[in-house]
Parts: C-alpha cells; sequence; structure tokens
C-alpha cells in the first residue's frame, strides 16, 4: 500500500521545512505510525513558501509553491491512498481528484472543522455551497474522530449518502508518564486529589463553568487543588475575579499560565484527574496527553471525549455548562483507588490511544476503502465504517 498525504495549508511565518516538521508533530507522528502499521511507502506532499525535500524516518516530504506541482508531485507517487488533511481546501481537494488516476482512492481527514456559513445573496450562498458539496463529494471517504462529528456536514449535503465515513483518531503523542513523586516535586502539584486543567481561557473551553464546579466538589474532597495551564487568556480577568471572590478557590487554585511543552507531561503525571469543560472538541490533544501520563479524565460528554474516554468507561463524563454535574463527576472520580485508575488510564492510552493504535486504525481503514467491492468484514471497535444511512 502507498500512501500521499496532502496538507493544503501552513503557518507562514516558519520559514524552515526542518521547522515545520518539528511543529507539525501530528502530520510526522501520524506519517510514522502508518509504516509501523504495514504501509509499504509514507510520503508527504506539504504546501510551503518555497520547494525543498526532506526525509525523515522512512518518510518523504516534497514542499511544494504552486499547485499544479503538488498535483504532479502526487500523481508521479502512483498512491493507492491519497489522504488530504483537513474538510477546508474544496477546491484544491477537487482538483486534485480530478487529476488523480481512477485506481487511487482519496480520503478527507477532519480536523475540527465546523460546516461553514455560507455568505453573500441567496444564489451565492447556494453556488457556494454546491462548489463546497461538489469539492467533499469527489472523496471516496472521510475520517473524523467521532463519527458524530459527520452528521451536520451530511445534513447540509456535503457528504453524500454513498461516502463512507470512518472513525479515526486525528492524533496522538509520544508523552508517556514519569515518575509520580519527582514529577510532584518539579511541577508543584499538591493535593488530594490533585486536579489539572491544560487549555485556552476562552468561551468554548468554559474555565468559569469548571471553577463552579470545583467549589462546588470541595465539601466532598476536602484536600483537593486545582492547576490551571493556558496560554490563550480570553477570559482570565474573569478567572481571576471568580477566583479572588470565593476564599475556598483563592486557598486552592493555581493559575500557573503558559508552561512550556516539554514539561507537560511532568504536570499530567502528578496530576490525579484532568478536568476540562470543552463545549466542542476536534479531538482533544490535551487529554490524549493527559490519558498517556496517566492522569484520570473528568470531562464533557461532547462526542469525541466520548470517544477518547470510551463513554466515560475511563474516568467521567458531565454535561457542557452544568457545575453541578462537574462537581459530581470529580467527587466520583476521585473516590476510585487513584493509583489502580491511573494505571488503567495508562493501559487504555497504549491499547486505543497511541501512535501505534492509530496507525492501525488508519490502515485497516485504508484496506477496507481499497476493498470496498469486496463482501464487509468483521471490524474491530476501533476505526470502524460507519453506515452512511443511520450512522451506527
Amino acid at each position: 500500500m502507498k500512501v500521499v498525504q496532502v496538507n493544503f495549508r501552513f503557518d507562514d511565518t516558519l520559514t524552515d521545512p526542518d521547522a515545520l516538521l518539528d511543529r507539525y508533530t501530528t502530520l510526522t507522528g501520524w506519517s510514522r505510525a502508518l509504516l509501523d502499521a504495514g504501509a509499504a511507502c509514507v510520503s508527504v506532499v506539504q504546501r510551503f513558501s518555497r520547494a525543498a525535500t526532506v526525509t525523515r524516518e522512512g518518510v518523504h516530504y516534497t514542499f511544494y509553491v504552486d499547485h499544479a506541482a503538488a498535483q504532479r508531485t502526487v500523481v508521479a507517487s502512483c498512491p493507492d491512498i491519497v489522504h488530504v488533511n483537513g474538510l477546508d481546501s474544496p477546491a484544491e481537494t477537487w482538483t486534485l481528484r480530478r487529476a488523480l488516476p481512477a485506481s487511487a482512492r482519496m480520503v478527507v481527514q477532519d480536523h475540527g472543522s465546523q460546516v461553514p456559513v455560507e455568505r453573500g445573496g441567496r444564489i451565492e450562498r447556494r453556488i457556494r455551497r454546491l462548489l463546497r458539496g461538489g469539492a467533499l463529494r469527489s472523496a471516496d471517504a472521510l475520517f473524523f474522530t467521532a463519527a458524530e462529528q459527520a452528521e451536520p456536514w451530511r445534513a447540509a449535503g456535503l457528504i453524500a449518502p454513498r461516502q463512507h465515513v470512518y472513525q479515526v483518531l486525528e492524533a496522538s503523542t509520544t508523552l508517556r508518564p514519569m515518575d509520580r513523586t519527582e514529577a510532584r516535586r518539579s511541577s508543584g502539584l499538591h493535593g488530594s486529589p490533585a486536579v489539572l486543567w491544560v487549555g485556552r481561557l476562552n468561551a468554548n473551553k468554559d474555565p468559569l463553568t469548571l471553577l463552579d464546579g470545583f467549589e462546588r466538589s470541595l465539601p466532598h474532597l476536602p484536600e483537593a487543588t486545582l492547576t490551571m495551564i493556558y496560554g490563550e487568556d480570553d477570559l482570565l480577568e474573569d478567572v481571576r475575579r471568580r477566583v479572588a471572590a470565593s476564599p475556598p478557590l483563592a486557598a486552592r487554585v493555581r493559575l500557573a499560565g503558559r508552561v512550556p511543552h516539554h514539561r507537560i507531561a511532568e504536570y499530567c503525571s502528578a496530576a490525579d484527574l484532568f478536568a476540562l469543560a470543552s463545549h466542542r472538541e476536534g479531538s482533544g490533544y490535551a487529554l490524549l496527553e493527559a490519558c498517556a501520563c496517566g492522569a484520570v479524565p473528568v470531562v464533557t460528554s461532547i462526542p469525541t471525549f466520548r470517544v477518547i474516554t470510551v463513554n466515560g468507561a475511563i474516568g467521567a463524563l458531565w454535561n457542557p455548562g452544568d457545575p453541578v454535574a462537574c462537581a459530581h463527576a470529580l467527587a466520583g472520580a476521585a473516590r476510585q483507588d487513584m493509583r489502580l485508575a491511573c494505571t488503567r488510564v495508562v493501559e487504555h492510552f497504549e491499547q486505543n490511544l497511541s501512535w501505534s493504535a492509530v496507525g492501525k486504525q488508519a490502515v485497516a481503514a485504508y484496506q477496507d476503502i481499497l476493498g470496498a467491492c469486496t463482501p464487509p468484514r468483521k471490524r474491530a471497535r476501533w476505526g470502524p465504517r460507519v453506515d452512511a444511512r443511520d450512522g451506527s
């Protein structure tokens, strides 16, 4: 099986190809995982500010400037599978599909996109929607972290009934747990349980609901602490006011701010519980990193988090925007044998969420797509094909 990944977007502040690969760990991790899972050849065609080629860990990366060059490179690779990253490049996806031989199969992978709201007059909006739908319907299949994420796209007519949707994680992490004693010493986390938050302070992440829920849980968790790591801080002043207004929160909440990524494993390994209040996520990078290090998830019941936690079998789920449910989930999760619970989370990560697991999910889906004309076979729990008619 020959697989070519295609990226039509890039951060134009990056001027060196190696710097891009160092930054785009999902791109490099996915490519390496495919090779490890049995793909015979994996290459990447990546848009960039200048042409270049780089080979890393058996994967050949071609950087292109104009779309015609990208098409030529992809076609010359004689791929079995062309894997396009992102649902937000319909024109490029459509023209690439037209350039490919009929034998090649195209997969488009979602990375947290929302159904676009078309602007302009009624006719203009309709034309744009038809063009966008035609582009996405040129794909043979689509990958979403959670199958539910495809439903709005189907409802909008952008994914056709004939197109198969596969539930495949969009990313993983190479983080692994550290010695807990050393992690607590270096991170400064303490408490029982030690609760960790890693995420932006914005309306979607909803830190204020988490603070309300944490405060409500304190009568049941008198030794609990909450440490909050964040980069973007839109709601920082609101968070500070909320903490300052509550003596229990002021005594137990630590606003750690930005922490270098190479230290995240320290914090996740030191934490007992990992809490998020998100209303929507493309997958949940921070949650994956926490699971890799053994922090028990106490997160909102949204599609991607339900997939990652196996509907709350690992950790606890609560409804977004509901501080009472958050408090109950925190208190319930803390009643477990934390050492055993953390071990179970790490085992779950290795079996189902690691790069090794993601590579196997993806390769199994590719094989299913290539053999779509053969009778369906029994599929594993992870990476299933979702029936186009009923979503099951």
